[in-house]
C-alpha cells in the first residue's frame, strides 16, 4: 500500500501510531480522502415519514439535505445554486417540510421542489440566460442508499454500492429484524476526543472487567473464559461450584444489568420475559450442568421472547432460528462511523462524527419493535448532554469517563503507540488500516472487500485485508 500523503502510517499491525488520533495533518488527510468516499449514516428514515420531510446532515463541513419524495429517499448538496448560501437549515442539524414550499434560498429566494429542480430565480432576466440552464441551476445530487431503518449518503458517485462496501453483515442484520425497528431515544453529547478514540473504545470486550466491574461480576465465566480468568484481583473467578440455579439467578441479573445500563440493547419487555423463566419456576427444566444449562435456558428465553411479542404484534424475527442462520456479534460495526449493539429483538446504534482532530459529536439511539400502528412519535432532534452528565446510561457513563483522559494521554511524552493484543484487539488495527487504504487511494474494488472482512470481527483478530 501506497504510504505517500500519509503522515503516521502503520507500518506493523500490532502498533497504531499516537499522533493519528491528534495530528492536524493526519485529520486533514481523513477529511480530504476518506470521508468522501464512504458510506455514512445520515438518518434515521422514522424522522422522515411524510413525503416532503427532510433533515440536514453534516459532517467535516460538508451539509446534505435528505428528503422523502414520492419517488422515495433522494439527498442533495445543500447549497444555492446562485451564491452557495445553504438553501435550508445552515445549523448542520435543521429538518422541516418542503412539500408546499419547496426549498427557499433565504439570501435572494431562490427556490427548488423536493425533487431538485431549479422553480424559481428571483430577476432572471438580470442574468445571461445561459447561466440559467434548468440542468445546472438543479440540486446536485448526492447519492442515497436506504438499509436498516436509516438513509446512508456517499460523496462518491462512483463508489461500490452500500451492500457491495459492507458485506453479508447486512444480510444478517437484516435476519435479526433490523429494518423494523425504530428510535425509543436519542441522545448526543460532544466528547473532547478524536472521533477513533470513540469508536474503538466499543471494538473490544476487553475493557469490560476493569470500565464496566458490574457487568464482569455479574457473570465472570464469560468474561473470563475469553479474556483470562486471572483479574490481578480486580474481577471475580469463575466459581467452578456455582449451582445451575445461581448461573440462571446471575444470567438474569447481567440482562438487567445490561438493560438498565445500556436501554436498548436488551428492553425491558425482554427482561420481564426472561425474568419468568427463572430458576423459581417449576415449569423449567434444565440440564444438571452449567455449561449445559446455560445455552439451554437461553434458548428458552430466545424462543419465549419472540413468541410473546409476536402474539402482541410485533414484527420479531425466530431467534432461536436466526442465531443459527445469521449468528451476529455483540457489537457490529458498519464502517466508518456507525455500529449497533444487538442482543434479542431490540438494538443499542451509536453514531460517531468528527468535529476536529480531537473532539467528535456522539449519538446513542435505543431502538426496538413496536406493533404495527403503535408507534410512538420518535425524537426528531436528539437530547444533547454533557458528556459527564448523570442522565446517560451507566454503560456509555461509564465509557465517557475513559474517553477524554485517554485524549490527553496520548500527548504523553515518551508515548508512541497503541499495542494491541493481536487476537482480540484486531478490529481497531483492521480499521486504522482500512483508513490507510483510503488515504493512500486504493480502488474503490479493494477497500469494499477489505471492508466487508470488518463485519463480525468485534473481539476478532488481526486480519489482512490486502491492501
Amino acid at each position: 500500500m501506497a504510504l505517500a500523503g500519509n503522515p503516521h502510517p502503520i507500518t506493523r499491525s500490532e502498533l497504531i501510531p499516537a499522533q493519528r488520533y491528534y495530528d492536524e495533518t493526519f485529520y486533514r488527510a481523513e477529511v480530504e480522502h476518506l470521508w468522501p468516499h464512504v458510506w455514512q449514516m445520515a438518518c434515521r428514515l422514522e424522522t422522515i415519514p411524510n413525503v416532503g420531510d427532510w433533515v440536514e446532515y453534516s459532517n467535516v463541513g460538508k451539509s446534505v439535505l435528505v428528503v422523502r419524495t414520492n419517488d422515495g429517499i433522494k439527498a442533495y448538496h445543500n447549497h444555492c445554486r446562485h451564491r452557495g448560501v445553504p438553501i435550508a437549515g445552515g445549523s448542520g442539524d435543521a429538518h422541516g417540510n418542503c412539500a408546499q414550499s419547496g426549498f427557499i434560498c433565504p439570501f435572494h429566494g431562490w427556490r427548488w421542489n423536493m425533487d431538485g429542480e431549479n422553480t424559481f430565480v428571483y430577476g432572471k432576466e438580470l442574468f445571461s440566460q445561459d447561466l440559467l440552464d434548468h440542468a445546472e441551476l438543479a440540486l446536485k445530487p448526492v447519492r442515497c442508499e436506504t438499509w436498516g431503518g436509516c438513509a446512508f449518503i456517499n460523496h462518491d458517485m462512483n463508489a461500490p454500492s452500500l451492500r457491495e462496501s459492507l458485506g453479508p453483515v447486512l444480510d444478517r442484520l437484516d435476519a435479526h429484524g433490523m429494518s423494523n425497528v425504530r428510535s425509543e431515544w436519542w441522545f448526543a453529547t460532544e466528547l473532547p476526543a478524536n472521533w477513533k478514540i470513540a469508536m474503538e473504545a466499543f471494538m473490544e470486550g476487553y475493557h469490560v472487567m476493569m470500565t464496566h466491574p458490574q457487568l464482569q461480576r455479574s457473570v465472570p465465566g464469560l468474561y473470563n473464559a475469553r479474556y483470562g480468568n486471572d483479574t490481578g484481583g480486580i474481577g471475580l473467578p469463575i466459581d467452578p461450584d456455582e449451582s445451575v440455579e445461581d448461573n440462571i439467578r446471575a444470567q438474569i441479573e447481567n440482562l438487567k444489568l445490561l438493560g438498565s445500563g445500556m436501554a436498548g440493547m436488551v428492553h425491558a419487555k425482554e427482561i420481564e420475559i426472561a425474568e419468568q423463566l427463572g430458576p423459581d419456576n417449576p415449569d423449567v427444566q434444565l440440564p444438571a450442568t452449567v455449561a449445559e444449562a446455560v445455552p439451554v435456558w437461553f434458548g428458552l428465553v430466545q424462543d419465549a421472547i419472540s413468541r410473546k411479542l409476536k402474539e402482541k404484534g410485533e414484527n420479531v424475527p425466530d431467534l432461536n432460528a436466526v442465531c443459527v442462520s445469521d449468528p451476529v456479534n455483540a457489537v457490529e460495526y458498519l464502517f466508518p462511523h456507525y455500529f449497533l449493539l444487538p442482543f434479542f429483538t431490540s438494538y443499542a446504534s451509536y453514531r460517531i462524527r468528527p468535529t476536529g482532530p480531537e473532539s467528535c459529536v456522539f449519538e446513542i439511539w435505543s431502538l426496538t419493535h413496536f406493533p404495527e400502528g403503535e408507534e410512538p412519535e420518535p425524537p426528531i432532534e436528539p437530547t444533547v448532554l454533557p458528556f459527564d452528565s448523570q442522565d446517560f446510561p451507566m454503560i456509555p457513563r461509564q465509557d465517557y469517563s475513559n474517553i477524554p483522559i485517554q485524549q490527553k494521554g496520548l500527548h504523553s511524552e515518551g508515548f508512541e503507540f497503541m499495542r494491541l493484543a493481536k487476537d482480540v484487539e484486531g478490529l481497531i488495527s483492521n480499521y486504522q488500516r482500512l483508513i490507510d487504504g483510503y488515504i493512500a487511494g486504493e480502488s474503490g474494488v479493494k477497500l469494499a472487500a477489505a471492508n466487508r472482512k470488518l463485519g463480525g470481527n468485534f473481539d476478532g483478530p488481526i486480519m489482512d485485508l490486502d491492501l
